[in-house]
């Protein structure tokens, strides 16, 4: 089993079973695929991307083509059990407006992004160097991220938005680091609740 897919699996455990889902930068619509196979999960991806939106209608995951930077105006109050954000917050020019409306807009958010403490992304730094490895594999002249952020900053940042953390551990090369998380993992993972 790839890391991967065992990283699929290890935040798709979090969804609870028959969840009705908001995935918010899904990509080519992998994991909301899994959730419909594996959890009987039902829902929607949203994303800008055409080749993205492409790659989700062939996997028959259903799909809305929006600029998250816009907000989520068009989803009422609650709408959805479980909204993802998964490899989106670092992209997004309004990270704490849009954690609030994922717990707006869901019951739970799970988010998860590249820890940027990571100790060879700590080391690289030390060496004078921005870190490009699996999780930050661009250079830092041609990064999507507009943001960078660590494990730990992340408990802050939900603090500062009134979030609650329901549950929260790290991911590297698809294994659960729940010792050392803010060192040890290349992902950070966080489920949370309106406060």
């Amino acid at each position: 089993m790839s890391g991967g897919q065992v990283a699929i699996e290890a935040i798709g455990q979090l969804v609870p079973q028959g969840a009705h889902v908001l995935d918010l930068g899904c990509g080519d619509g992998a994991l909301l695929a899994w959730l419909q196979q594996h959890r009987g999960c039902t829902g929607y991806g949203v994303e800008i991307s055409d080749a993205n939106l492409l790659a989700c209608a062939r996997r028959g995951v259903d799909v809305l083509q929006l600029n998250l930077d816009e907000g989520l105006n068009i989803f009422a109050d609650n709408s959805f059990d479980v909204v993802l954000q998964i490899d989106t917050l670092q992209h997004l020019r309004n990270a704490e407006t849009m954690l609030r409306e994922t717990v707006r807009v869901g019951r739970m958010g799970i988010v998860a992004f590249p820890n940027f403490a990571y100790w060879p992304n700590r080391l690289s730094i030390l060496r004078g160097r921005m870190p490009v490895n699996k999780r930050l594999p661009y250079e830092w002249y041609n990064t999507p991220n507009i943001r960078v952020g660590t494990y730990a900053d992340f408990g802050v940042l939900a603090a500062r938005c009134g979030l609650r953390v329901q549950d929260r551990f790290g991911l590297h090369e698809g294994r659960v680091i729940r010792s050392l998380p803010n060192v040890r993992a290349s992902t950070a993972v966080y489920q949370v609740t309106r406060g």
